[in-house]
């Protein structure tokens, strides 16, 4: 964005009183914050705007990112229920851990980030955030569920002995019940799941224990093609990117190949002086031709548990 320091053009719109009434939709909220001249508020309803006509072209192949810590909350189902509006996942080891614990009856609670953790460790609570899980309800909910599943398919007649981790995502999903699962709605939608750092996690850790006692091979590379084709075969492409690290970088590090996203919403808390990939403002981006020079972008900071689920009950998506 940059100003032309003319008197009359930066007077031109004016801020306008938002008025607030019985059983406002979310909707009109969104619209009466248009000029309201918020701070992050003005970046949340350019990207809602962004993010509805990027998921309206048809001919944009649109990615959603995200990493694991959400996942521990109940924006799973958020998520979950909005994948009909986009091609692909980009995300995390420890999405697939959350999620299929979950999937298998594991139990999250609200606690708080104040919490003496050492008094924690000694009851056999995990903390994430303000999240509180008992440690059967993550470990050995997800090592049952993921040995149950893994086991289906690897004694199916289709069972191929290499897989990349979307080919077995897709698998998983196949088997999965729970309608509420990111990994079991991404099969539903078609939807495919990228996972570059699959290894960094409890679902990794057991593909490496699986991999000692069967004959199962995996395919890290054939994914980094896959990604490759989709950035050379998509003239255009958008992207959805809640926080940053591998999740984010992997969606803008492969559509630099083709010019870059024409669409680009990012959510984060991050702050961009310690010069991190999580703090990096989308305009740093265009810089690497990651992001095309007149695409459609914005960076909203904010929390994502706030933000996310007023974009996507604004658009109606879910």
């Amino acid at each position: 964005m940059f100003f032309l320091y003319n008197k009359n053009e930066l007077l031109r719109i004016k801020v306008k009183d938002l008025k607030i009434r019985k059983g406002m939709k979310v909707r009109e909220l969104i619209d009466g914050m248009r000029q309201i001249g918020g701070f992050s508020a003005q970046n949340m309803v350019s990207g809602i705007d962004i993010l509805e006509r990027m998921t309206a072209d048809k001919k944009s192949y649109n990615f959603l990112s995200f990493p694991a810590d959400i996942i521990s909350t109940g924006l799973r189902g958020a998520i979950a229920h909005s994948l009909h509006r986009f091609d692909a996942i980009m995300t995390t080891c420890g999405t697939l851990d959350h999620d299929i614990a979950k999937a298998y009856g594991g139990k999250y609670h609200l606690g708080a980030f104040e919490a003496d953790d050492t008094e924690l460790l000694k009851v056999g609570v995990y903390r994430l955030g303000n999240i509180f899980i008992g440690k059967d309800d993550y470990g050995l909910a997800l090592e049952n569920y993921f040995n149950e599943i893994m086991l289906d398919i690897y004694k199916s007649k289709d069972y191929k002995k290499e897989y990349s981790p979307s080919e077995l995502l897709w698998e998983f999903g196949k088997r999965m019940k729970d309608p509420d699962s990111i990994v079991r709605q991404a099969y539903l939608n078609k939807v495919r799941i990228f996972v570059p750092g699959i290894v960094d996690g409890a679902f990794g850790t057991q593909l490496l224990l699986f991999s000692q006692d069967h004959d199962f091979k995996l395919n890290i590379l054939k994914d980094e093609l896959e990604l490759s084709n989709i950035a050379f075969d998509n003239k255009v492409t958008g992207a959805l990117m809640i926080g940053g690290g591998i999740s984010k970088h992997h969606v803008i590090w492969w559509n630099q190949f083709k010019g870059g996203l024409d669409y680009a919403i990012y959510i984060t808390t991050a702050s961009q002086y310690d010069g991190s990939l999580s703090g990096a403002r989308l305009t740093e981006a265009v810089s690497w031709g990651k992001v095309k020079p007149k695409a459609r972008y914005v960076t909203i900071d904010g929390d994502a548990t706030i933000i996310l689920p007023i974009m996507l009950a604004s658009l109606d998506i879910c």
